[in-house]
């Protein structure tokens, strides 16, 4: 069963119009925990004060308001949000086509998935495929939220992804963390970090991952349940040495490594380091062509 949609719209391509609902494409997995008083596990709980009449005030009496430098202050309702003048509320407009790699990852922000409403499946399916034969996404402006966005359409499979984007003001300069320019590293430091990284290569798979730390505070979480105590990992003792010699501290690593593709060859049936090794990303440019 899908989840509940959080925008009805309608994609507009030219002089087409795509309708769509927008999904939630992600979902967080985190532990969610309560305040309670440590002292008997009682729940805080907080009250809606407001600091004029000192009265509760119920969510429904609640509205959002923006108080000017000079102290007035301007109250918006539902329906003034809901009026805005913008194109961009009930219509998610497409801007231009670029290409997705061209798009720094860092001003993504939310993701979202596209399904087709009623007629627009066919079009749905045009706008997709046209955006997969031509290896192009498409860069458009969505309200979302009480906020207009700039975001980018993709494919993904045989839907459409959408993922909403920061605004290049509110994307830091993060030059400041620059090491300085006269710090470089030799010839002899590149090539054995080049080689360290070709001994990790591998084709990315999500599903080899998992959340260790939330495994480890649900066994928490379970302890101070049941009263049965969690065992202790083994840590390693003794403060770690300082890296003076990078480049026996690289060659180091890249034995590591290879001792690991081998332990990892072994327990899988194999017998080499090369057939332990995933497969790099040559392999995908050879099926490509």
């Amino acid at each position: 069963m899908p989840p509940r949609s959080i925008w009805k719209g309608a994609i507009s391509f030219g002089l087409i119009t795509i309708p769509v609902k927008v999904y939630g494409a992600t979902e967080e997995k985190d532990l969610s925990f309560n305040q309670v008083h440590a002292a008997d596990g009682g729940r805080i709980k907080y009250k809606r004060v407001c600091e004029k009449c000192g009265q509760e005030v119920p969510f429904a009496e609640i509205a959002k308001a923006w108080t000017a430098g000079d102290g007035r202050v301007a109250v918006l309702e539902k329906e003034d949000f809901e009026s805005l003048p913008l194109p961009s509320t009930k219509s998610v407009e497409v801007v231009e086509f670029v290409d997705l790699q061209s798009v720094d990852p860092t001003y993504f922000d939310r993701s979202y998935v596209l399904e087709a409403e009623g007629p627009g499946a066919k079009p749905y399916v045009l706008l997709r495929d046209a955006m997969k034969s031509t290896g192009r996404a498409a860069v458009v402006k969505v309200a979302l939220r009480q906020k207009e966005n700039l975001a980018l359409i993709r494919c993904h499979g045989d839907v459409l992804l959408m993922h909403t984007m920061l605004w290049p003001d509110e994307i830091r300069d993060v030059g400041f963390a620059a090491p300085p320019d006269d710090i470089s590293a030799t010839k002899a430091e590149v090539t054995m970090a080049t080689s360290f990284i070709k001994e990790l290569e591998a084709e990315f798979d999500p599903s080899q991952f998992k959340d260790t730390y939330r495994e480890a505070l649900e066994q928490v979480v379970e302890a101070k349940l049941t009263g049965v105590a969690v065992e202790e990992s083994e840590e390693e003792t003794g403060k770690p040495a300082e890296v003076v010699d990078l480049v026996a501290a690289l060659k180091a690593s890249v034995e590591a490594a290879k001792k690991k593709r081998e332990e990892a060859a072994a327990k899988s049936g194999g017998t080499t380091t090369d057939e332990a090794k995933p497969k790099k990303a040559t392999s995908r440019k050879k099926a490509a062509s």
